[in-house]
């Protein structure tokens, strides 16, 4: 504004830019009689060059305020923009990465110029979907920074596996309790690869993570334990207190008096060697099948079968006996040398007893399985899988009965019968059959019976570490086990693991009461140890709460190490082979284990912790303005 005024001298003065008039003078303009006139006074001022000239900036000065329209202002939108859109390419770069690494896709090709003719994976998704987004085409062909070489991939790929790291570890200090599965294999490189996963209790759920894939440079139990100790104390988890489980296979260098689980219990006092559920159950039936010859047999004559039926010549698929026997019978009538003799010792060898083995296999493997597929869920704790054994040692006792033979016997029959197999036994002497049995042979006695028998001593055997008494104090804070909150196993289980025994006894008392009320409120009854955990977690009971959140620690298969060495079979294969250990890290990491967390963050978190430059030029007239994109890491 080209004028002001005074209250204490009551006078107008202009600018000090303006000519010198009464307006400019240090008295300024005083005469109030003649400052209405219209030949005078501020309507001569009005029309003065100097005052038009100030009225023109002063509304160009509050036009710019009114609609944020400076200069300045507009070269901080045009950077705001400039960000947001390199936010966003590096986002849509981070989601093709995301996507080929949990697709196990290739991402780099052969050659990656712009004149191969296959530039891969990456390039192709992107190139892809530049054509529908404009401003992906824009940065794709006129921007100098494209962020899709190797080092940027392989960066971007880091920050991603990063964050899912931090999180796990996060979760893991949170829980305070965890447990260690770890196993050595070879790629397709012949290189030894650690595969390191972290089980513990968060929010309600029991996680497996997967942490990393780690090159074993010696395989010995020294060597291997330096790795998986020095893996945790780089995550910076306080294993020495906190690692309660550990879980591996049975082989000697991890299970054995100096192997791997006794070099880290003497670090780690905590740490319980759980040998896997899920091997120890294969354990049983190779054992079994081993200790009787007649089923070691058979599965000899299925192994010939299957080899057979796979060979180059027959295409045919099968799936159940009555379509081998139609492929063996065509191969036999084509005469065709070697495959028709061996066609006709297979057929020659599928009688009465084969089928009888094939249906009593097919009952107890098919049970067996569940308890398997059960035993590999990553939310199992040890108190649900020894009541599942339990259950299956009950299921084949049950079968020790002739009710359930003469129903399976039966079955029998109607194979053989639909098989056109005689069901009359061929022997030098005749055997004396019961009545009940119709004339059958005396399977039952000869290979029915051992077979359960075996079976039930095998599980007896091979789950017997159930005696122990963290097992004990694990099956008193399952809400199932007859022994439920009952002290003695509770506080056994609590000297186990350094809990104080004076707030341990008030709370197993007051954890009684609450119960007792909540189920007289109409709460149903808790039938799980993870559930019992859940509702401890709402309460106030800090040792028991504690206790629980160990026992659903503590590991009960290694099936989530043997899922990543089937994604490392995926992710190295015959192409990539060359790729570092840090990039087959990552793209483990970043594979089915942690695709919910990724897509709850939304990346989100990427910009924030990705580091690197991105020039952009702004030409206004003769000023050159740079844009510079910096993010941190």
């Amino acid at each position: 504004y080209n004028q002001i005024f005074s209250e204490h001298r009551e006078t107008h003065f202009s600018l000090p830019s303006a000519p010198e008039t009464v307006f400019s003078l240090g008295t300024g303009f005083s005469n109030w009689k003649k400052a209405t006139y219209k030949d005078g006074g501020f309507q001569m001022h009005a029309k003065a060059e100097h005052h038009l000239n100030a009225m023109v900036a002063w509304t160009e000065y509050k036009r710019g305020v009114e609609n944020n329209a400076s200069l300045l202002q507009a070269m901080d939108k045009e950077y705001q923009k400039k960000v947001e859109e390199n936010r966003q390419y590096i986002k849509t770069i981070a989601d093709v990465l995301l996507c080929t690494a949990t697709q196990n896709i290739a991402q780099r090709g052969h050659r990656e110029s712009e004149y191969s003719g296959n530039r891969g994976n990456f390039l192709a998704i992107m190139e892809l979907i530049a054509k529908h987004d404009p401003l992906v085409k824009w940065k794709m062909e006129h921007s100098n920074a494209k962020y899709t070489s190797h080092s940027i991939q392989n960066e971007i790929l880091e920050v991603l596996t990063e964050m899912v790291r931090n999180d796990i570890v996060e979760e893991v200090k949170q829980s305070q309790a965890f447990s260690i599965l770890a196993d050595e294999t070879k790629d397709l490189k012949k290189e030894e690869q650690i595969s390191l996963v972290l089980r513990y209790y968060y929010e309600g759920t029991v996680h497996e993570s997967f942490m990393h894939f780690e090159h074993a440079d010696k395989l010995d139990a020294a060597g291997l334990t330096e790795k998986i100790v020095n893996s945790l104390q780089k995550y910076g988890l306080e294993y020495r207190e906190q690692l309660v489980g550990q879980g591996y296979d049975g082989a000697s260098v991890m299970s054995g008096r100096h192997g791997v689980s006794a070099r880290i219990q003497s670090q780690a006092k905590h740490a319980f060697y759980v040998h896997c559920n899920a091997h120890c159950l294969n354990l049983v039936i190779v054992d079994t099948v081993k200790a009787v010859p007649e089923a070691s047999c058979f599965f000899s004559l299925l192994q010939h079968l299957y080899i057979f039926l796979s060979g180059l010549y027959v295409h045919q698929k099968w799936m159940d006996i009555q379509s081998v026997l139609r492929v063996l019978h065509d191969i036999v009538k084509e005469n065709n040398g070697d495959r028709c003799v061996e066609a006709r010792g297979l057929l020659g060898q599928i009688d009465l007893n084969f089928i009888g083995l094939l249906a009593t296999f097919r009952r107890m493997l098919g049970d067996t399985k569940f308890l398997s597929d059960m035993l590999q869920s990553s939310s199992l704790d040890l108190a649900r899988a020894v009541d599942l054994i339990h259950a299956l040692q009950d299921t084949f006792v049950s079968y020790r009965n002739e009710a359930f033979f003469e129903e399976l016997w039966t079955e029998v029959l109607d194979i053989a019968q639909q098989c056109n197999i005689s069901t009359k036994s061929v022997s030098k002497r005749k055997p004396k059959t019961s009545t009940a049995l119709h004339g059958a042979i005396v399977t039952s006695t000869i290979v029915f019976c051992p077979i359960l028998d075996t079976v039930s001593a095998e599980l007896e055997r091979r789950f017997c570490k159930s005696n122990c008494d963290i097992m004990k104090g694990i099956q008193a804070l399952n809400p199932k086990s007859e022994s439920f909150l009952k002290d003695t196993p509770v506080l056994l289980f609590g000297t186990i693991y350094n809990t104080d025994l004076d707030d341990l006894k008030h709370e197993l008392h007051q954890a009684k009461r609450i119960l007792e009320r909540k189920k007289a409120a109409g709460m149903k009854n808790l039938t799980s140890l993870l559930e019992f955990t859940v509702f401890l977690e709402a309460e106030v009971f800090y040792e028991l709460f504690r206790l629980c959140k160990i026992a659903v620690a503590l590991p009960v298969s290694t099936a989530a190490y043997e899922r990543s060495f089937s994604a490392l079979k995926l992710i190295k294969n015959h192409l990539p082979t060359t790729m570092n250990n840090e990039r087959l890290s990552d793209l483990g990491v970043l594979n089915n284990f942690v695709v919910d967390k990724l897509t709850e963050w939304q990346l989100s978190g990427l910009i924030e912790n990705f580091r690197g430059e991105c020039f952009y030029t702004f030409d206004s007239g003769v000023t050159k303005h740079i844009y510079t994109l910096k993010v941190k890491r």
